[in-house]
């Protein structure tokens, strides 16, 4: 018998018994019949690089499909979007079915511990961290949804997921969340402050997401070119686990998201394609390059009782602050 312990691995059935692969030595693995996956599986009808499973700093597993020819499935569904994974859920590419583990966390087998008990330990995991949260969202994905097939939605969507996760990887941060046309990522700072250089460092991922988007708009044959908005909030947030018994889910929570949801949202109604909260704006505010660059608005958001102040830009304005910066740096 084999003892896996709590390392996650997928389950492949063959002909001679079970495969173990498992998800260890990186946060990404692809699939696909091409010998560059991490996992080769010789199927026809599995494309060359089929899909691929990512594990964020939380611990939580998505699967997003990369434009395979002939779908992949979670339980008989077929992935347009990212999806969590859970465990024992089965995933087909092609013909070929694979079985996903994920072990719970072991308490030990003398514990007395009810599963209310549990719960209350998971829920109140938490510490107060200064982070920045940034949201982007593509613009119009309802209209996309309208009028592409299936098939192309489900290559374009996966691939801009895909390639969104690994720059905001190689920027420092993680993401937190893929929300259906959407992501969230999170930049925690010091214990107290905030420098120039790391507001900076997340506009440079904002603008490389950008430039991304806009790459994708000439692979497909889409009806209009494709476009985000993001926003953008600094503050303290409890950063921790929310969920409960064998499933937590490690997340930020609290005023701080829920703003950069709220900014991101209003950035429609301010003609923009940046929304800055009032503390990040705070943080570049020696910078006469930022005054220049971001225009202040008033705006009543969701949720919100009073009026609140965001400063936004286009992505122009915002790659003329990021090269007016780094020229200053130089000399």
């Amino acid at each position: 018998m084999v003892t896996l312990g709590p390392t996650p691995y997928l389950i492949l059935r063959t002909a001679n018994g079970n495969r173990y692969l498992p998800l260890v030595g990186s946060n990404c693995w692809t699939v696909g019949r091409s010998d560059d996956n991490n996992f080769v599986i010789p199927d026809q009808w599995i494309s060359r690089n089929h899909a691929m499973l990512q594990c964020t700093e939380t611990g939580e597993f998505y699967l997003i499909d990369l434009g395979s020819r002939n779908g992949t499935f979670v339980n008989g569904r077929r992935v347009n979007i990212p999806v969590t994974l859970r465990n024992t859920d089965h995933l087909t590419f092609g013909q070929t079915e694979l079985e996903f583990h994920c072990p719970p966390r072991d308490y030990p087998a003398n514990s007395n511990s009810s599963t209310s008990e549990r719960e209350t330990l998971t829920s109140t995991l938490h510490v107060r961290r200064l982070m920045s949260v940034v949201v982007v969202d593509i613009r119009n994905f309802t209209g996309l949804t309208q009028q592409l097939d299936e098939k192309t939605l489900s290559a374009m969507i996966g691939n801009w997921f895909r390639q969104a996760g690994e720059i905001i990887r190689e920027s420092g941060s993680w993401v937190d969340k893929y929300i259906g046309d959407a992501v969230m990522a999170i930049w925690f700072h010091g214990e107290t402050a905030v420098s120039n250089q790391e507001v900076l460092d997340i506009f440079q991922a904002v603008s490389n997401l950008n430039k991304m988007t806009a790459s994708l708009s000439r692979q497909y044959p889409l009806p209009f070119d494709l476009r985000i908005g993001a926003g953008i909030n600094t503050g303290y947030a409890m950063v921790g686990n929310t969920g409960s018994g064998d499933r937590p889910d490690y997340t930020a929570i609290g005023d701080t998201v829920n703003a950069a949801f709220r900014l991101e949202s209003c950035t429609k109604r301010i003609g923009k394609d940046i929304a800055l909260g009032q503390s990040t704006y705070g943080y570049l505010k020696n910078l006469d390059e930022a005054q220049k660059r971001f225009q202040p608005f008033t705006v009543d958001l969701k949720g919100y009782e009073n009026p609140v102040e965001t400063y936004g830009a286009s992505f122009e304005e915002l790659d003329r602050l990021i090269a007016h910066t780094a020229s200053a740096r130089e000399f």
